[in-house]
């Protein structure tokens, strides 16, 4: 019997999330089981983590960090990766796999794995065909061969930081296999009889660990809209089954992710040193003034209307904490990558529920953002 847990993407993010709590789950007697993992692109750093994982069957994640003032530093060596396969070379491998053992999907293919790709074309669900170069297009082909084999329903909880992203997904591949030409009981299997789960999630991995590893923060948290018939792959005390995935999501986007926005638009704005991570930020007292400022008088007031206030201010209580970790690098160069679609993600939102909500709130920084051209 394989592996019950398939995983797409070979992140180092995954590996300090997902991967490092079912690892710790295993240890605790819960969790569904272990994980096969598949490289689904051509990149050298994929494929040199998959070899490792495959000589090594473990990888170290080290926890460097602040947790309530007292210092965090250990390492871990995560056990959950049983196997470790590459989507353009084992790729009937992942289709066994896929149909007759995995219970749970995880995938973490960046925002890229939703693009859809006119290459990926109906010809790729004949016997011996190719790979699909698209996450969606593998998906229909995997899916097809389970649906075929007449495996148990299948539950898919996506990990890309897409609002909505299992409901995302699901769209994606149903409509993927509508333009092949997919047959009534097949788009009903694709859309009602799996189960796609709408999930976050939140934990900042700042350095790989190479061959294969990584460096992370204290906290975590993967948040998950409860659905009904889910499998989940583990527990975990920092896994939430939650009826307001929405809540959490605002919290991250609109606290955590739009104080890193800011902070990389003051960076490209003023011309600030090139290897400026957070912790510097924080430790300039007119930034952070600013920042404070942003949070205090344009965004937790929206909190505010929305009944949300006192778990907004916990939470930024948290972040100002993981802002300052002394040991993780986390530059505003990497945060300020595709600047001007984050900018529009984070602050808009907050612009837009202020008006929802009939605030007559002064917003200067974000309306001064948002009508700021990125550099070239």
């Amino acid at each position: 019997m394989g592996n019950p847990i398939l995983q797409f993407g070979t992140s180092r993010f995954l590996q300090a999330h997902a991967d490092l709590f079912i690892s710790e789950a295993l240890g605790a007697g819960c969790a569904l089981g272990t994980i096969t993992v598949v490289q689904t692109t051509s990149n050298p750093e994929s494929r040199a983590r998959v070899d490792a994982l495959r000589a090594q069957g473990r990888h170290p994640v080290r926890i460097r960090g602040l947790r309530r003032e007292e210092v965090v530093d250990t390492t871990i060596e995560c056990s959950s990766i049983t196997e470790a396969l590459d989507a353009n070379t084992d790729w009937p491998l992942v289709r066994e796999r896929f149909a007759k053992d995995a219970r749970v999907v995880i995938s973490n293919t960046s925002d890229s794995g939703y693009v859809c790709l006119p290459e990926d074309t109906a010809t790729l669900l004949a016997p011996g065909a190719g790979v699909p170069r698209g996450f969606a297009a593998k998906l229909v082909v995997l899916l097809r061969a389970r649906f075929e084999a007449g495996a148990a329903p299948l539950t898919l909880l996506p990990c890309e930081l897409v609002s909505n992203n299992g409901d995302t997904l699901r769209a994606l591949v149903a409509g993927v296999a509508r333009q092949w030409g997919a047959d009534a009981a097949f788009l009903r299997y694709i859309e009602h009889t799996c189960i796609w789960v709408n999930s976050l999630v939140d934990r900042i991995v700042s350095e790989p660990i190479r061959p294969v590893g990584a460096v992370a923060e204290p906290y975590a948290l993967w948040a998950i809209e409860r659905r009904e018939g889910m499998v989940l792959p583990c527990q975990h005390e920092a896994m939430i089954v939650t009826d307001d995935l929405l809540h959490y999501e605002r919290l991250k986007l609109l606290l955590l992710n739009l104080g890193h926005t800011y902070l990389a638009e003051r960076w490209q704005l003023d011309g600030r040193p090139a290897d400026e991570n957070t912790l510097h930020a924080m430790r300039d007292p007119a930034l952070r003034a600013d920042l404070e400022a942003l949070w205090r008088d344009e965004v937790v007031p929206v909190f505010d209307a929305l009944g949300k206030g006192a778990a907004a201010r916990a939470y930024l209580d948290e972040v100002r904490q993981r802002f300052q970790n002394p040991f993780l690098d986390h530059r505003l160069s990497d945060i300020a990558r595709n600047h001007g679609e984050k900018k529009r993600r984070r602050f808009g939102p907050v612009i837009e529920l202020a008006r929802e909500h009939g605030l007559n709130l002064d917003q200067p920084r974000l309306h001064a953002a948002l009508c700021t051209a990125v550099p070239a």
